[in-house]
């Protein structure tokens, strides 16, 4: 049985505390490994190894910070196999995309390195004629990133990898549901040389290690990608210091689909976001509005598709379309949500329930007849279950797509450019995608609003959150 370790000051950690916490196969639920339930002051040890490296990695230069994270890519692409793998069997994620999350994750790393020439201070003019006002764009300190399951690994690449490259050290917590890819990750990261206490690794509960990253003093910057819950309590640790907080939180996002859109694109699209990582993705369409005059025409679609997908264990077969969900609380609480639209008035076309006993899959499912105001249009739901609301007016279609306390993403299905601008202009979300898939570019900018999250990651406005500003007012004589 692997016993996982920590990553603090350049060295890997054996548990202190004697404390285990099991991870298992959500689709066998076997224990295939044993994560250390670390303590206060194995989080407080890493934040003061990154807080006593920082000074030094600061002065590096920036092209010489890139240089690391080029060679932690490359260090990546070397365990790709061993890394699906891990991905895999212990988020339950299929092949394909696990594989995916892999070499994302390393061009991430190498996308990021390549600002380090790039990113700028400012020369701000004057009132004054022989001032001169500099504006400096310098690191923030110490960071800690609290990772969600969904995407572990890509998610380490998305907070350390602009964190790093701009002067910053970081102490990573993954989740414990998915501990051992990021246990590589510090192992990549060791073999690269990185100086000690740049990059730190902890394990534990969110209550306890979380908690921590949030509430020490000495971090500057707490970024955390999980539930509205997670977040509201990390802004709340973090409060006590005015500790800057950056929150990627829930999505419920919707989906608008036109009389005169591609009814199959929209289809292929819609059924990949309910299916992606079992519908475990809080930027996917996760509620539909089709418009009453191709109503029928899309459910028909949409049911063939859906009952077209292949469902199993993605340990043992490769080409799947989804997996089981991450954890037995999960299976709960989708069988729970379908069980209340069904008794709120939706009507239940395919799926829902569980399939067999073993592992914690469940049927991906069609919901009709939905309204506004039932629990599976208003909550997020993360499972492959697909809501459908008919609409005759886009007005009323948008309106409701904006009924929501998430504003994460949306997506639109229209050939009409004016339409789609009007969309664009109406939808209050930080991301529109239209006649594609719901999946973001490492160069745009995923950021949500309302309660969606604070801040955001990707591209330089990314880049720009592990930056603050140093005004300087230089009066000469010349």
């Amino acid at each position: 049985m692997k016993e996982l370790k920590m990553y603090i000051d350049g060295q890997f950690i054996e548990n202190q505390s004697g404390k285990w916490i099991d991870v298992l196969n959500p689709a066998t639920e076997e224990v295939i490994s044993h994560m250390p339930d670390g303590t206060v002051e194995d989080a407080q040890k890493a934040i003061e190894a990154a807080d006593k490296a920082q000074n030094a990695w600061e002065r590096t230069p920036a092209v010489q910070r890139a240089g690391y994270l080029i060679k932690i890519a490359d260090g990546i692409r070397k365990r790709e196999k061993e890394l699906t793998d891990i991905i895999v069997s212990e988020g339950g994620k299929v092949q394909g995309l696990a594989n995916v999350e892999v070499l994302f994750t390393a061009d991430y790393l190498e996308y990021m390195a390549g600002w380090a020439r790039r990113y700028e201070g400012e020369i701000i003019q004057s009132d004054r004629p022989h001032e001169n006002i500099l504006l400096f764009k310098k690191p923030i300190g110490v960071t800690t990133g609290i990772l969600p399951w969904n995407f572990p690994f890509f998610l380490i690449a998305r907070k350390a990898a602009p964190a790093l490259v701009t002067g910053n050290t970081i102490v990573i917590k993954p989740s414990q549901i998915t501990p051992e890819n990021a246990y590589v990750f510090a192992q990549i990261v060791d073999e690269a040389g990185l100086p000690k206490g740049v990059f730190n690794l902890v394990n534990g509960r969110g209550s306890v290690i979380g908690h921590e990253l949030a509430a020490n003093p000495k971090v500057g910057m707490v970024s955390l990608t999980g539930s509205v819950g997670a977040g509201i309590q990390t802004m709340e640790a973090a409060s006590a210091n005015v500790t800057k907080v950056s929150l990627e939180l829930g999505g419920k996002a919707p989906g608008i689909v036109l009389p005169d859109a591609d009814l199959d694109l929209a289809v292929k699209s819609i059924i990949a976001s309910r299916v992606i990582n079992t519908g475990q993705v809080c930027n996917c369409c996760e509620r539909v509005y089709v418009h009453a005059s191709i109503k029928e025409q899309f459910i028909e679609k949409v049911l063939a598709g859906m009952n077209a997908v292949k469902v199993g264990n993605p340990s043992e077969t490769v080409n799947l379309d989804m997996g089981p969900l991450v954890e037995a609380n999960a299976l709960k609480l989708v069988q729970e949500k379908v069980d209340k639209a069904v008794k709120q008035g939706a009507k239940l076309l395919c799926g829902g329930k569980r399939i067999g006993t073993k592992g914690y899959f469940f049927e991906p499912t069609v919901l009709t007849d939905c309204t506004q105001k039932m629990d599976i249009i208003q909550e997020e739901t993360f499972g492959p279950v697909l809501p459908i609301v008919e609409y005759t007016d886009l007005d009323d279609a948008i309106a409701w797509a904006n009924d929501c306390e998430y504003g994460l993403t949306s997506s639109v299905y229209t050939q009409n450019l004016d339409l789609a601008f009007k969309l664009i202009r109406s939808l209050k979300f930080g991301e529109t995608y239209i006649n594609r898939e719901n999946f973001e570019a490492m160069q745009g900018f995923h950021a949500g609003w309302r309660k969606s999250g604070i801040g955001g990651a990707d591209g330089k406005h990314g880049l720009d959150e592990y930056l603050q500003t140093h005004v300087v007012y230089l009066e000469t004589k010349g």
